[in-house]
C-alpha cells in the first residue's frame, strides 16, 4: 500500500473515473426547468429580424410567437420574459406608451395566454423601451425623478397584470418601487401576481447588445450610474436586496450574471429567497463570438457557464441560450 506518512493516499479520483459516478456525486445539476427564455418582440407581420450584436437572436412579430412558445413548452421551460422594441414615434419623454393597455407588451401577453399553455410570463417594469431619453426613469431637468417614475411603474404593472402577466419584474432600480407596485397590484385585486425584483442590478457595460435589441442605445445620452448599482459594491447590493424583500418581493434577480456570481452567492446565502440570475446580452454575445470563431466548444461552453450559476446559488437563469441549452440537456440523457 502506498502511504503518505502513516496514512494511505486519499484517492478523490475514484469518484471521477466514469461519467455515471460523476453524475451520481454531482453537487449541482442543470435542468430545463432552471431556464427562462427572453423573447424580443416587434411590430409587423411575419417579421423575424436578426439582432446584429446578438448572433442567433431575433426580434419577432407577434404572429410568430406561437411556435416559439410551443418550443419553450416542449423543452420544459417554466417561463418566458417579454422585451419590446417600441416604434420611435411612440417613445416620448413621459413614456406614456408604457402604461397603454393595448401596447405591444400587453398584446403579446394576451396572445400567449390565449394559447392556454402551462408556461409563465414575466414582464419588466421599466420605462427604457418607451422613454425618448432611453432611461429607466423619467428625466426632468437632466435628472431621473424617482417618485414620478415609481408612479408610472405602478401604472405599467397594472396594465401588464390586467393582460395576464404572471410575474412583474421591476428592473428600473428606483427607490421604493417594489412596495409601491405591490400595493398597486393588491389594490386592484392582483394579489396573485408575483414580483421578481431586479434587486441587485449593476450599472454594467454588458447591456449594450440588449439596448440595440430594444432600440434605446442611440437615445441614451448619459449613463445609468445614478440609479443602478456601482460594480465595485457588494455590501450596498445586500442592503438594496433587504429593502426589496421588506417591500414585498417574492423573488430576487441579480444582473448581470457571470461577472457577479459572488454577489449572487452572497445574496442567496444571506436571504434564502428564490434567487435568479440574468445571463445578459453582453455575456451571450461574447460567448457566441468566441464559439463562432472556433475558440470555444459550443455545447460544452454553454453548459459550463450555466452550471456556474447553479453552483453560485441560482434557482433559475434568464438566458438567451435557454432553448439551445434545454436541447443539449435532453440529448445528454
Amino acid at each position: 500500500m502506498k502511504v503518505r506518512g502513516k496514512f494511505p493516499v486519499t484517492r478523490l479520483r475514484r469518484n471521477r473515473r466514469e461519467r455515471w459516478i460523476r453524475d451520481l456525486v454531482a453537487e449541482n445539476t442543470l435542468s430545463s426547468s432552471d431556464l427562462i427564455l427572453p423573447i424580443f418582440i416587434t411590430y409587423g407581420v411575419n417579421k423575424s429580424e436578426p439582432i446584429t450584436s446578438m448572433p442567433g437572436v431575433n426580434r419577432f412579430s407577434l404572429d410568430l410567437l406561437e411556435p416559439i412558445i410551443e418550443s419553450a413548452v416542449d423543452h420544459g421551460l417554466p417561463a418566458v420574459a417579454i422585451f419590446p422594441e417600441i416604434k420611435p414615434e411612440s417613445k416620448t419623454i413621459d413614456a406614456k406608451e408604457a402604461y397603454n393597455p393595448d401596447n405591444i407588451v400587453c398584446e403579446a401577453i394576451r396572445k400567449i395566454k390565449n394559447m392556454n399553455k402551462d408556461i409563465g410570463i414575466i414582464c419588466d417594469a421599466a420605462l427604457d423601451p418607451f422613454n425618448a431619453d432611453g432611461h429607466d426613469g423619467l428625466v426632468l431637468d437632466g435628472k431621473i425623478d424617482n417618485d414620478l417614475t415609481v408612479e408610472l411603474l405602478c401604472k405599467q404593472s397594472i396594465v401588464q397584470a390586467e393582460a395576464g402577466c404572471d410575474i412583474i419584474a421591476p428592473s428600473d432600480m428606483m427607490d421604493g418601487r417594489v412596495g409601491a407596485i405591490r400595493a398597486a397590484l393588491d389594490e386592484k385585486h392582483y394579489e396573485d401576481v408575483a414580483i421578481m425584483s431586479y434587486a441587485a442590478k449593476f450599472s454594467s457595460n454588458f447591456y449594450g447588445p440588449f439596448r440595440d435589441a430594444i432600440g434605446s442605445k442611440t437615445l441614451l445620452k448619459s449613463d445609468k450610474h445614478t440609479y443602478q448599482l456601482n460594480p465595485a459594491n457588494i455590501s450596498e447590493s445586500i442592503r438594496e436586496v433587504g429593502f426589496d424583500i421588506d417591500e414585498g418581493a417574492d423573488m430576487l434577480l441579480v444582473k448581470p450574471g457571470l461577472p457577479y456570481l459572488d454577489v449572487l452567492a452572497k445574496i442567496k446565502e444571506t436571504y434564502g429567497l428564490p434567487t435568479f440570475s440574468y445571463q445578459v446580452s453582453g455575456e451571450y454575445s461574447m460567448l457566441k463570438a468566441a464559439i463562432n470563431n472556433g475558440w470555444l466548444d459550443n455545447d460544452k461552453a454553454i453548459i459550463e457557464t450555466l452550471i456556474s450559476f447553479k453552483r453560485a446559488g441560482a434557482d433559475g437563469i434568464i438566458t438567451y441560450l435557454a432553448l439551445e441549452a434545454a436541447s443539449l440537456i435532453e440529448n445528454s440523457h
